[in-house]
């Protein structure tokens, strides 16, 4: 490992070809607030495994993860849905981050690059997407946006949670492609600027 001396599982076997996207963005990691809770692929999150968040990649995505500002790269498995702050583009695990330097640093410049995820019978390629807005610190503000918007979108399934983080609102469009979630996403003005309307794709 390049930092620390926690014992870490494998890293994923990359794929052979060439990658099917690449992005270049910023890097954050998430360990202790998130450890033992359920990811979004329906597994336990262990920061100790080679695995990392994305908003937009299918689940089961392999990526390679390269800091740019010093060139250590970690391949690891997309299990859950992140990271919801700006402009970053992936949340890496305690231990991917700590492979790549970034857990140091809280935060890095990275190249994302994503292989085809594997293929499950039943599973539309397409995609699954919704919105999400969040994270609220007060649960009124989050409860009162989702009744707005239930009246908004009356076809919709709209849905107040709570997170690590705060409380969130999710809307699960009745035609759940991406452009429709994109132009719903894209309507939706929240006063407070730390609660941003994200597209996110389900499975």
């Amino acid at each position: 490992m390049a930092e620390g001396t926690t014992t870490t599982a494998a890293q994923p076997a990359l794929p052979h070809g060439k990658p099917v996207s690449s992005e270049v963005g910023l890097a954050s990691w998430y360990g202790p607030p998130y450890a033992n809770r359920t990811g979004a692929d329906g597994t336990v999150y262990n920061q100790n495994a080679m695995t990392a968040a994305h908003r937009t990649l299918p689940m089961g995505s392999i990526v390679r993860v390269t800091n740019l500002s010093n060139d250590q790269s970690v391949v690891v498995r997309i299990t859950d849905r992140g990271p919801f702050v700006g402009d970053r583009i992936i949340d890496l695990s305690l231990s991917a981050a700590k492979e790549t330097g970034v857990y140091r640093a809280g935060i890095a410049k990275v190249r994302v690059e994503a292989y085809a995820p594997p293929v499950h019978p039943g599973v539309d390629p397409a995609g699954k997407w919704c919105v999400q807005i969040g994270a609220f610190l007060d649960e009124a503000d989050a409860i009162k946006l989702k009744n707005n918007l239930m009246r908004r979108y009356s076809t919709a399934k709209v849905i107040e949670f709570a997170g690590p983080t705060g409380h969130w609102v999710r809307i699960n469009p009745l035609k759940a492609d991406k452009a429709t979630a994109s132009q719903i996403a894209s309507g939706i003005h929240v006063p407070d600027p730390g609660a941003l309307p994200y597209i996110v794709r389900l499975n």
